[in-house]
């Protein structure tokens, strides 16, 4: 149950820190939709911090380096 708490009051955090209503507004329709299987929301939600975490942290590619990548997975 701490757990739980811990997460909620991250989700908090974070919430109250986003301007970017896109962001906000991806977030609404994740918790609100009722059809997504729970592990998929929890899979989803975790992703989506993360992104912010590394959106924060600076850890992002360049357009070369995503360009590299996605030939690469598409020769694959």
């Amino acid at each position: 149950m701490a757990v739980a708490i811990d997460i909620k009051l991250e989700l908090k955090q974070l919430i109250e820190r986003e301007s970017d209503a896109s962001i906000l507004q991806a977030i609404r329709t994740l918790l609100t939709k009722t059809s997504l299987d729970s592990v998929l929301k929890e899979k989803l939600t975790k992703r989506a911090l993360q992104s912010e975490e590394d959106i924060a942290a600076g850890h992002l590619f360049g357009k070369e380096e995503m360009m590299k990548r996605t030939t690469d997975y598409l020769a694959k």
